[in-house]
This record gives structure tokens, sequence and C-alpha cells, in this order.
């Protein structure tokens, strides 16, 4: 059976990083540990909290790979403790946030068991562009024939209707 993909619309050119990005995140794992919060703090700014008691600054690892903020976590257990009951175990964790194209990571720090990420988000400037339309006597070039001649059969017609304008 076949995925149905969102951007299979032919008015959707280029979206492809898209798709894998929601790919991605359907692959993350569902598991709730440890747990985090997502505040906004800006209008561009964004910081990502995780409730990760009991884990030191060696404990912890943040990378980021290929649009995917990553932390992880592990504990080692001391061999020389003894417990006569062990309700918290060592444990380990990875957690994983897409992050979209420009997102940047300014700084990250571990304050009384919460890891703090703070990123923000680059502004987005509105881009218009007017593209140039050639006749075909200017020499304009089509799939690199600057003569008409050369042009396929079925668009020579409107070449030379273009022309006599």
């Amino acid at each position: 059976m076949s995925r149905l993909s969102l951007f299979n619309s032919p008015l959707l050119l280029g979206f492809e990083p898209f798709e894998r990005a929601l790919d991605r995140v359907s692959k993350v794992s569902s598991d709730g540990y440890p747990p985090y919060n997502i505040e906004q703090l800006g209008e561009n700014e964004l910081r990502i909290t995780l409730a990760v008691a009991g884990f030191t600054m060696a404990d912890l690892k943040i990378t980021i790979e290929d649009n995917q903020l990553v932390v992880r976590g592990k504990q080692t257990d001391e061999a020389d403790r003894v417990y006569l009951h062990r309700g918290i175990a060592a444990r380990q964790f990875q957690r994983s946030f897409v992050l979209a194209e420009g997102i940047e990571v300014r700084g990250a720090w571990l304050d009384n068991g919460l890891l703090h990420v703070d990123l923000v988000r680059p502004t987005v400037e509105n881009r218009v562009r007017t593209i140039e339309i050639r006749g075909a006597g200017d020499g304009a070039t089509l799939e690199g024939n600057a003569d008409p001649a050369a042009t396929p059969t079925r668009l020579r017609p409107a070449l030379r209707e273009n022309s006599a304008g």
C-alpha cells in the first residue's frame, strides 16, 4: 500500500523538504519522557524547556542533525551505592524537535533540573521579482536553441504570433 503524499499537487513545486520533515515528525518517539514545554518569548524567539531532574551537564548532549534538534541524556549507575529501595532509576532518553529552515540555537543552560534551549527564528522578508518576457526575435532561447527554425514544430506557430506583434 503506497502512502498518499500531501504535496503531490503540480502547483506545489519544490516542497519535498517539507514532506521529509513531516515524515521525521511522524517517526518521533511517542515516549513522554522527559516532559517539555515550548514557550514563545517574543515574535521570533522560542524556548524549549525539558524536565531533566537528576541529570548533570555531563549527562546531557544537544546536537543539530539535519534540521532536527536532538537532546540526549544518559545517566550512569554508581556501583558503590547500596540501595535499600530504588524508585529512581538511572535512565537514558532522546528527544527530537524538527526545526524550520533557518532556526538557530542561541544557547542552552541547566538550572534546577530544567534544561532550557533558546531558539531564534529569522525574520522572513517578502520578495517580489519581475521576470522579463522576451520575444523570439530578441535572442531568447528555448531549450538552448536561439534559432526559431530549430524550435520544435509544435512551438513554432506561437513564436511567430509573438514576433509578429
